[in-house]
């Protein structure tokens, strides 16, 4: 019996350049914090996210790996995944769902 996942992971661009920062159209997105501690969430959506400010580890509760992301960050997180987020740092970041 296979262990690994099918289904999609968490995706981290580490520090993406301006250019590629200004065709997803991130400036234009909303904002949204939280101070630093744990919380569960589920996407309901896909959403695309460019960290302002902070460091964050995501742990999906289905086995899927966990992805740890800072300031400068661009993350996608899948639609239908349960995960806890464990806020290091204060977090502020741009956001989209689609």
């Amino acid at each position: 019996m296979s262990t690994t996942s099918t289904k999609p992971e968490i995706e981290v661009i580490s520090q993406p350049d301006q250019e590629f920062l200004e065709k997803k159209g991130v400036f234009k997105w909303g904002t949204w914090g939280c101070d630093a501690g744990s919380f569960p969430w589920t996407y309901g959506e896909n959403e695309s996210a460019y960290l302002l400010a902070g460091k964050v580890t995501v742990t999906p509760t289905d086995g899927r790996k966990p992805a740890t992301f800072r300031k400068g960050d661009f993350v996608t997180f899948p639609a239908g995944m349960s995960c806890t987020w464990d806020v290091e740092e204060a977090v502020h970041k741009h956001f989209k769902f689609f």
